[in-house]
């Protein structure tokens, strides 16, 4: 596929995703699939071992693109195919076997939002905020997803009311990892992104299956859930490389086996 709404670069194991439709990287159908079709083949790429999603300009993204919406009345399974495909986009961060940084630039809002929850890590620029705002254009989508962010009260406030949350606010409550000038946050970003892709790839695939799958496990299934990964990695070289390297005072040189 010829990528035409987001750019992609992949330098030092890492690879950055850019949202790339001016003017506010709304999300179509050919965003979707691109970004789809994009973190699917990450699952498979050795030369990725942590992605970065960001935007392009002053916007992370302003949602879904309504100039979509009016057709999919008119076509018999058209809006159950779009509901598809949106889910579908998340998923495919979801189910990334890569940690997935989301680095907002700008305003996260609505599918914006959505986005950028389904990444692993959240750093945003000071001038960002997020706001669920379905309800001002007669909609009412992403409850499940809010309700997972924040507290009951103020996940109902935001969904009833589209109010906005400031990063610096964000922040405060913990949320995300840190709120920063503009010019500062993908120095930021790339600095943890690099402390990441220097760990053992296959810890690392391993890390983001146990931290997906027990999220939805019981505390002691998902605990040993997690031994059980715990005793494959003990049998790889790059767990043995791992243990020398400590006990002898260097870094570890990872041949991801």
């Amino acid at each position: 596929m010829t990528l035409e709404t987001i750019n992609v670069t992949i330098v030092d194991n890492i690879a950055t995703v850019t949202l790339n439709r001016p003017p506010a990287n709304a999300q179509n159908a050919q965003m979707r699939s691109e970004l789809i079709e994009t973190f699917d083949g990450f699952n498979d790429n050795d030369a990725v071992k942590v992605v970065v999603l960001t935007g392009h300009g002053k916007i992370f993204s302003a949602g879904a693109d309504l100039n979509e919406r009016p057709g999919l009345r008119d076509q018999e399974g058209a809006y159950w195919r779009h509901n598809r495909l949106v889910r579908e986009t998340g998923n495919s961060i979801v189910e990334c076997n890569k940690p997935v940084i989301c680095a907002v630039n700008g305003p996260a809002i609505g599918a914006g939002f959505g986005l950028m929850t389904t990444c692993d890590i959240w750093i945003a620029s000071n001038t960002a905020f997020v706001a669920m705002t379905e309800i001002n254009v007669g909609l009412a989508g992403g409850t499940a997803m809010l309700q997972s962010v924040f507290g009951k009260s103020r996940a109902r406030r935001m969904f009833f009311t589209g109010m906005k949350v400031s990063a610096d606010e964000l922040y405060r409550l913990g949320l995300i990892e840190a709120s920063l000038p503009p010019e500062d946050l993908m120095p930021y970003t790339m600095d943890l992104a690099r402390e990441i892709a220097s760990k053992a790839p296959i810890a690392l695939r391993y890390a983001k299956e146990a931290a997906q799958v027990t999220a939805v496990m019981p505390r002691r299934e998902g605990y040993r859930f997690e031994q059980n990964l715990t005793v494959a990695l003990s049998k790889t070289e790059d767990t043995a490389e791992a243990q020398r390297a400590f006990k002898e005072k260097r870094a570890p040189i990872y041949k991801g086996r």
